[in-house]
């Protein structure tokens, strides 16, 4: 029997086989990772196209929250989707049909335009930082009744503050948009709900011949 020769207590063949593993090990790692400052710096590109990407959708969201609003505002007002605007439903009406009430405690059609514009109107100069008092008083109060002359100038205030509002909800800031967003989607889903009350009166009335 041949007796493998030996390098002090150790076999010559594992010495060999220990170095021949180490040197496979290393050419094997550096296979596996050939350029580890190019990956290196491929990892951070990624990162990089992400986080982009990130605050890209958040613009885009910001941008179709603005968008939302001022759809439903232009809803509320001029344009005609599932409900009829203001502008519609108050076009064409007296001052006398205006007044006219039932003999419950309802509003007449002058009372819910009137309340309105009260709402709309303090809402918008305070969006527009102006100084404004802050009401103490009956909501009642702002169901005012009104002659000729305050119809007609009601119907042109009515019309011109919804205006603005689509106006400035357009050009407002994304700090705008955060903060006001709430309060300018329950602003134009009160002005449909009041507009859905001047249908019923008018059609009570045979006041409303529109389809």
């Amino acid at each position: 029997m041949i007796k493998m020769p030996m390098l002090g207590t150790h076999n010559v063949y594992d010495v060999h086989y220990q170095q021949k593993l180490a040197t496979s090990h290393t050419r094997d790692r550096h296979k596996l990772y050939p350029y580890p400052k190019k990956m290196k710096r491929i990892l951070i590109i990624l990162g990089i196209c992400f986080l982009i990407l990130s605050c890209s959708q958040k613009i885009n969201d910001k941008s179709n929250v603005k968008a939302l609003l001022v759809h439903q505002l232009k809803n509320t007002h001029t344009n005609q989707e599932w409900f009829v605007p203001t502008k519609t439903a108050i076009e064409g009406l007296t001052p006398e049909q205006s007044n006219w009430k039932d003999s419950t405690e309802n509003h007449s059609i002058g009372e819910l335009v009137s309340h309105l514009i009260f709402w709309n109107e303090i809402n918008l100069k305070a969006f527009k930082g102006e100084k404004v008092s802050e009401f103490n008083e009956d909501n009642k109060e702002t169901f005012m009744k009104n002659s000729a002359v305050d119809w007609e100038f009601a119907y042109r205030r009515l019309d011109s503050i919804q205006t603005e509002w689509e106006r400035l909800t357009e050009n407002a800031t994304d700090e705008q948009i955060k903060e006001w967003s709430p309060e300018i989607a329950n602003m134009a889903s009160h002005t449909a709900y009041h507009t859905g009350q001047i249908i019923y009166i008018r059609k009570k009335n045979g006041w409303w011949t529109k389809k």
